[in-house]
């Protein structure tokens, strides 16, 4: 009898130890946040009810806590555009949790704030606005991006020229712009270097927009310096749709989006799979006195796909194409003694055309051991012509100057990451190595031309240019509050170009940049987020500019900061918040216009920024975007150091009012300050303000609707240069502002129907 008590009893007190040593042990609860079709739903809210655990979702949706104790708890799930889940689970070992998301209305309740996260600041803005705002052209994609300006002046068919944080990025030298992961700027282009032309992408395919101010993000090489642009389109389609527009100046757009494979059918496997296609066709012969006859046509096919439980695939390919005629700039004199009008041309055989084709496929891997492994390809045939005439009859006052520019180009490239989720001690890290090349082969001109007739090759050669990275970059939690991010990227650059004709200016140069990133955020308390952000980054220089001046600072470096913070000051009201500092070497400019190269001195930009986000009801939203930006070229005297064409106070806002069936609207306004347009302030660019309105009802399946750019029919300028020009007769060449004349009230309708 004694054994036998003694032997439960001892039993017991195995069991109950057993018992406590469970309840001890933590374990680690991970999963994924998708949306229908298995699509990745990044910076989503996630909260385990009922512990002070919460995170957000990385850019594949994946998620993770550790130390969890054993027991039941609820995973509360909320992000921008979806309704808010839950699911109970339990926890007794190491967990999976994947949830899917359904598609709801923004409620900025459910944004939550958290550290160590650079996507949940001026990204997570972007977020809002894209399902707020309306997005009828590529352009209007760029206008996501806060304190973002863009100009237009040669048609509607070349690239914008792009305005932010006290820099005229030119057509994208400083500003880094990427589609699902494939570059759009084109290195030593034929018109300037970094030329991101973006109208290759439906708007309607885009399904997000990350925004990352700064040189501060690892995974991000040449022409990030104020900061990268990154756009993801969409995995699958809600429902088909076609749109039809037409407006003023004879303006007309076209666009159909067809789900091709609906709920039930298959390609590879009975796994959730989508394909669809989009085309876009657009005509205008927009607001000049000569007819632009502007054409652009826009192709765009992708599959997504599950191969296996583990193995996402994604493969797009699209084609574009745009013939356009263009006023270009006109100069104040001509306007002024009536020679034209403010819509008026000096050289109406402006204009251009271009076109793209991509190819490129993604496949991300999820392994066992809390890793993923991406891996893209892509390839880009890309061809461009451009006539121009910024002179009239400067340098030939019998024929006029007249420059046509070329670039035929192929580029192939490959990006590839390996991310892992691991703890030093009970500190969560998220670690990730990439590797990326890219390899440009393009034959690029300059010439002289009479009437769209070519008289005189200035400049032609071929182009080889090849660019391998590699990046390490790691983010660990220190603590509840506070979390530190810490990269280093590697850039090599081999510089390739042969002249045609003149031995003298072809050349072969390598070079290197070591980037290095330091970031920390700390989390004040719930939704208050503080961050110091540092690093450095680069943009290349053109490689004609490179082998021409045999100059040892090809890569000129952007030494950079930000402390900010992001924070809601009520549950529907989200604040970021921050002031800013960048310097950049000096560097040696290819122009291209002129085939010439010349040398910029450093330069210093200190400024602010300021977004807020206010949800006013269910239906009401409102934002306002204020930037501010004090550049100034170093190392020349005070009274010659002012960087021309600088922005220095931007604002953007609006209120929006947006329900799933019934009225919708929007008002919005656009201010830029008047800036220098010279080194010594003597010629001034002039600012603007604008008002834009829209509305629109939208039914079942129908919806109608208008939009009004320049409501108020203010006179304004797009694109201004301070240029030397001489017209026709002119005894002497004149230095003063040239303009593009912006566009007058536009009033266009739209009906699109979905089924």
């Amino acid at each position: 009898m004694k054994k036998i008590l003694l032997f439960r009893t001892a039993s017991l007190f195995i069991a109950s130890c057993i018992s406590l040593l469970a309840l001890a042990q933590n374990f680690t609860l991970r999963g994924s946040i998708t949306e229908k079709g298995n699509s990745p739903v990044p910076d989503a809210s996630i909260i385990l009810v009922g512990t002070n655990k919460a995170t957000t979702s990385d850019a594949d949706g994946n998620f993770r806590f550790s130390g969890i104790a054993s027991g039941d708890y609820t995973l509360r799930v909320a992000a921008l555009g979806f309704g808010p889940k839950e699911q109970r689970l339990t926890v007794s070992g190491d967990t999976r949790a994947d949830l899917q998301m359904d598609a709801g209305a923004i409620d900025l309740k459910e944004v939550r704030v958290s550290s160590g996260n650079d996507r949940t600041t001026t990204s997570m803005i972007s977020a809002i606005d894209r399902d707020l705002r309306p997005v009828q052209t590529a352009q209007d994609l760029l206008k996501m991006v806060p304190g973002l300006f863009i100009a237009q002046h040669a048609g509607g068919g070349k690239a914008e020229q792009i305005f932010i944080r006290g820099f005229d990025c030119d057509h994208g030298t400083d500003l880094y712009v990427t589609v699902d992961g494939m570059p759009v700027n084109m290195v030593s282009h034929a018109h300037g270097q970094g030329y991101a032309d973006l109208h290759f992408v439906i708007p309607e395919t885009v399904e997000r927009i990350h925004v990352f101010k700064g040189p501060y993000t690892t995974r991000f090489g040449d022409f990030s310096t104020a900061g990268t642009v990154e756009m993801d389109t969409r995995d699958q389609l809600e429902h088909s749709e076609v749109k039809v527009e037409g407006g003023m100046f004879n303006t007309f757009r076209g666009l159909a989006m067809i789900d091709l494979l609906g709920k039930d059918k298959h390609i590879f496997s009975k796994r959730p799979e989508n394909l669809y296609v989009a085309g876009e066709f657009v005509h205008t012969d927009a607001y000049f006195d000569a007819k632009q006859d502007f054409n652009r046509s826009n192709i765009f096919l992708k599959y997504s796909g599950l191969l296996s439980d583990r193995t996402h695939l994604a493969v797009s390919a699209s084609t574009f194409g745009a013939n356009w005629n263009a006023s270009g700039q006109v100069p104040q004199r001509a306007v002024a003694e009536g020679i034209i009008d403010r819509f008026g041309a000096i050289d109406s055989d402006e204009g251009g055309n271009t076109s793209r084709t991509n190819v490129n496929a993604t496949l991300v891997t999820r392994l066992r051991n809390e890793a993923s492994w991406k891996n893209e390809l892509y390839y880009v045939k890309y061809d461009f012509s451009l006539f121009s005439n910024f002179t009239f009859f400067l340098e030939d006052p019998v024929h006029g100057d007249m420059i046509n520019q070329r670039d035929h180009r192929d580029i192939v490239g490959y990006n590839g990451s390996y991310t892992q989720h691991a703890l030093i001690g009970d500190k969560p890290l998220r670690w990730t190595a990439g590797a990326a090349v890219r390899a440009d082969q393009s034959y690029i001109q300059l010439l002289h031309a009479q009437e769209r007739v070519i008289t005189d090759t200035v400049r032609s050669g071929h182009l080889d240019q090849i660019n391998p990275s590699a990046y390490m970059d790691a983010t660990l939690d220190l603590s509840k509050r506070w979390s530190i991010n810490a990269g280093l990227r590697y850039d090599v650059y081999d510089f390739n170009y042969t002249e045609d004709r003149y031995d003298s200016l072809s050349g072969n140069k390598v070079d290197s940049r070591t980037s290095p990133k330091l970031n920390l955020y700390y989390q004040a308390k719930e939704n208050v987020q503080l961050y110091l952000r540092t690093g450095i980054g680069f943009h290349s220089n053109d490689a004609r500019s490179v082998v021409i001046s045999g100059s040892e600072n090809n890569l000129p470096a952007a030494y950079g900061v930000d402390l900010g913070s992001t924070f809601k000051v009520a549950p529907r009201v989200l604040v970021n918040a921050a002031l800013w500092g960048l310097y950049l070497e000096s560097e040696i400019v290819y122009v291209g216009d002129g085939g010439t190269t010349e040398i910029n001195t450093p330069t210093q930009r200190l400024g602010a920024d300021l977004g807020v986000r206010y949800q006013i009801s269910d239906k009401l939203f409102a934002d306002l975007d204020v930037n501010y930006a004090h550049g100034r070229v170093l190392d020349v005297p005070s009274s010659e150091n002012r960087i021309p064409l600088a922005p220095e106070i931007t604002t953007i806002g609006g209120i929006s009012y947006k329900q799933d069936k019934g009225w919708n609207g929007t008002l919005r306004y656009r201010y830029i300050g008047d800036r220098p347009a010279n080194a010594d302030n003597s010629v001034v660019a002039q600012g603007y303000f604008l008002v834009d309105a829209g509305a629109s009802y939208r039914f079942t399946k129908l919806e109608v609707g208008i939009s009004v750019e320049n409501l108020l029919n203010t006179e304004w300028n797009q694109a201004q240069f301070d240029t030397e020009s001489r017209l026709f007769n002119e005894a002497a060449p004149v230095s003063e502002l040239h303009f593009t004349p912006g566009t007058p009230f536009f009033l266009k309708g739209v009906v699109s129907y979905r089924f």
